[in-house]
């Protein structure tokens, strides 16, 4: 693990989001995109080193959605960046930690993502993400 890379924040909506968003960290949103794989939509915030990532979903079938409809707005996830994600995962699997795919997906901002089981991670989903080169 390298760093904290991002902090994900489960919204209802990303344009009410960023108005607080903007306000609170006296800065605009630097990047928007959509991640159809995942039915969510992303705008992001980057302070020094760290970014957050606010996510909504698109359909009541996405992750997000589903987040927000059980336990409502806020943290979703802690995001760490690794050199490689497949010996990560690896290692991880190894020391018992659950994967949600066997394999890492293309993920926003470029990113090759796989996150792990939040009841093996005192209940915090985690995504391991490392930049496609």
């Amino acid at each position: 693990m390298l760093k904290i890379e991002h902090i994900g924040i489960a919204v209802r909506s990303l344009d009410e989001s960023e108005k607080l968003f903007d306000s609170l960290l006296n800065q605009i949103s630097y990047k928007h995109e959509s991640v159809p794989s995942e039915n969510v939509n992303t705008s992001f915030y980057k302070l020094k080193e760290t970014k957050i990532e606010l996510l909504e979903g698109t359909s009541p079938e996405s992750s997000i959605s589903r987040f927000i409809e059980k336990k409502g707005e806020g943290v979703h996830h802690i995001a760490f960046e690794v050199a490689d994600i497949y010996i990560e995962m690896k290692r991880l699997s190894k020391a018992g930690f659950i994967l949600l795919s066997q394999e890492p997906k293309p993920g926003a901002d470029n990113k090759l993502v796989c996150f792990l089981h939040p009841k093996n991670t005192n209940g915090v989903l985690i995504e391991l993400c490392q930049e496609i080169k």
